[in-house]
């Protein structure tokens, strides 16, 4: 079985070429590419906090699972989710049960919505910093949101493409990002 070149990215490299591994698909075609919609970006936001502390194979897994338990990722429809919805989402085996990402997720929404109605949408919000080193953008999201880290936020802003390094110069992907493609 062939496996990709080693000038791939490391989470990549021992994957066979035809592979049906999420993250290869993941790291192809999404991961470090921009996105324009609130909804996706919500998405992202709320895969990489669940990610914390488990692999990202595991969430990529479970994405089907999330986009129906949060509703497609409707920002509107999660940013009013009651109790019943929290006590659903607890239960569901087929995402990550944990009270403190459920509840981030949630106020996250509401976060996004009050940004949304001052800056037209969260992606002008975004847009607006696109130039912050890490460390100014993890004192932004902290003082706006809820289980934000360094490290979910480095991981959210490069999967964005607001940071750069979500693919290695070598990479054959790396080509088609936005740190390739300004220069």
């Amino acid at each position: 079985m062939a496996v990709v070149k080693k000038h791939y990215c490391d989470f990549c490299n021992e994957l066979p070429l035809d592979s049906d591994n999420p993250n290869k698909y993941y790291h192809d075609y999404e991961y470090g590419f921009e996105l324009t919609d609130d909804n996706a970006l919500f998405e992202r936001f709320v895969l990489e906090i669940n990610q914390a502390g488990l692999s990202w194979n595991t969430i990529l897994q479970k994405r089907k699972n999330f986009q129906k338990a949060y509703v497609g990722f409707d920002i509107d429809k999660v940013a009013n989710f009651t109790q019943a919805d929290i006590d659903r989402l607890l239960q569901d085996s087929g995402i990550i049960r944990n009270k403190l990402k459920v509840n981030a997720a949630i106020y996250n929404a509401n976060q996004i919505i009050v940004l949304q109605k001052e800056f037209g949408s969260f992606k002008s919000w975004l847009d607006l910093h696109k130039e912050y080193t890490l460390e100014e953008w993890v004192k932004l999201f902290k003082k706006h949101f809820k289980f934000v880290g360094g490290e979910i936020v480095n991981e959210f802003l490069m999967s964005t493409a607001y940071l750069p390094g979500s693919h290695r110069v070598d990479c054959p992907i790396h080509k088609n990002t936005r740190f390739y493609l300004d220069k």
